[in-house]
């Protein structure tokens, strides 16, 4: 079932044409990917899905409601979550205060107390580090911070911006396991990553960002054989 469409998106930074016309649509339970150079327009799609941008023309369908013009928060209460590039997190709360607030939106207590329980068992480590501050976690438990973050609002939709940045190869194999089990467990994934090759690894979807425009489109599988995506994502 279509979960999200975005039909002819146009967003400008002064007199800057960053997203040219753009569509594409994710489905429920699937992982799509959004790969580009720097500078394509990746972020910009997000920040203009979450609400942090607005499209000057476009629309954008979120669970069959039309949400191109909602403030951002009311987004986050739809079931669209948005994990930023460079983690975001709030360096002098502690880990457990910064989970609280992905959970803003909601008021159960019970509930949030359930997401908190699925988070640490999705992220063991952030458990262990419950008391300390944000600031003081490493570059990987950061990524894992924010990522966990982004689930206490409980979304059907996660967006992720980079979340592999900065990372060693080990970190981003883990990184990468948990968003496979994040998606198994029922969240829909909208990824922006320069690590082509393992965005496609584990994507149903593809759609490859030039310079604001979508240039490519099929199936990770299909995406990752294209001679012209191997020269200039993938290094064959």
């Amino acid at each position: 079932m279509l979960q999200l469409q975005v039909e002819n998106l146009n967003v400008y930074y002064g007199a800057i044409h960053a997203l040219q016309g753009i569509s594409f649509t994710v489905d429920e339970g699937e992982i799509v990917t959004l790969i580009g150079a720097n500078g394509a327009g990746k972020s910009t799609t997000l920040r203009t899905l979450s609400g942090l941008l607005r499209s000057r023309t476009g629309a954008i369908t979120f669970k069959g409601e039309e949400i191109s013009t909602r403030p951002a928060e009311k987004i986050v209460t739809m079931g669209m979550s948005h994990v930023p590039e460079g983690r975001k997190m709030f360096p002098f709360l502690s880990v457990r205060e910064n989970l609280m607030m992905g959970a803003y939106t909601r008021s159960d207590p019970a509930e949030i107390q359930q997401t908190l329980d699925r988070v640490y068992k999705s992220f063991p480590r952030l458990r262990e580090r419950s008391g300390q501050y944000g600031g003081t976690l490493s570059g990987g438990e950061q990524q894992m911070l924010a990522t966990a973050r982004g689930l206490m609002s409980k979304p059907s939709l996660l967006l992720l911006d980079e979340p592999s940045m900065g990372l060693s190869p080990i970190l981003v194999e883990e990184i990468f396991r948990i968003i496979v089990e994040i998606n198994k467990q029922g969240t829909s994934i909208l990824l922006v990553e320069q690590n082509a090759q393992m965005a496609l690894s584990i994507a149903q979807r593809a759609y490859v960002l030039e310079t604001g425009r979508i240039v490519l489109s099929g199936s990770a599988k299909e995406i990752a054989e294209n001679p012209q995506v191997k020269s200039a994502y993938l290094g064959v």
